[in-house]
């Protein structure tokens, strides 16, 4: 009887040890999470707490960023053609001639900042060829020296005559759109640095200007 009363104090005893040592390891385990919710809860609240503040509108940010990426890259799609017109009238001599209706200037203007010839090098002549046949005059070919024995010659700069120049190695040839203040004429031209632009040039560099034919 003695024996049987000592195991039952023994596995009392027991019980209630591990009882409370459960309940002693859970308290600590419940405060931890409890503290670690009430942190994250706060911390939007906190004053420099800029990491949540942050993240708390990343979402929003990358939604609005990635519309927008949208819109710019069909406001460039659009504006491409403006932004090259831009760059090829950068240049230190780039001008306008003015309003005018002359067909040969107005199709020359359609094409700055491009290169519609398709075309490497030494286009100039080719760009003039195309604008003409464009406009329902004859071609002049894709030479620039060439159009100096085209059309019919004429003794100065005017609007819508075609401007013939000589260098070493070759020339350059293009459409007249108006004359600056000193009496150089502007000119609307291909491969202009590499595009068409419309740009001033020194009227002693002019071997000839000629009207163009039917």
């Amino acid at each position: 009887m003695t024996v049987k009363i000592r195991r039952a104090t023994v596995l009392l005893c027991s019980l209630a040890v591990a009882a409370f040592a459960t309940s002693a390891l859970a308290k600590p385990v419940h405060h931890r999470h409890h503290a670690q919710t009430t942190q994250v809860s706060a911390q939007p609240q906190m004053p420099g707490a800029d990491r949540d503040v942050r993240y708390s509108f990343n979402g929003t940010q990358v939604a609005s960023a990635t519309d927008d990426t949208v819109v710019r890259g069909r406001r460039h799609s659009r504006m491409s053609l403006a932004d090259a017109r831009a760059q090829a009238q950068s240049h230190s001599n780039s001008a306008y001639g003015g309003a005018t209706s002359n067909s040969l200037v107005s199709e020359a203007r359609k094409y700055i900042g491009t290169n519609p010839t398709g075309r490497g090098s030494l286009w100039c002549g080719a760009f003039m060829d195309l604008v003409l046949k464009r406009t329902g005059h004859n071609g002049g070919g894709n030479l620039a020296s060439a159009y100096a024995r085209y059309g019919t010659r004429v003794s100065g700069p005017q609007v819508g005559a075609i401007a013939v120049m000589g260098r070493r190695g070759g020339g350059h040839v293009g459409v007249v759109s108006g004359i600056d203040p000193n009496g150089n004429p502007i000119i609307v031209s291909g491969n202009h640095n590499h595009t068409v632009a419309e740009s001033v040039y020194p009227a002693g560099r002019i071997s000839a200007y000629v009207l163009p034919g039917g």
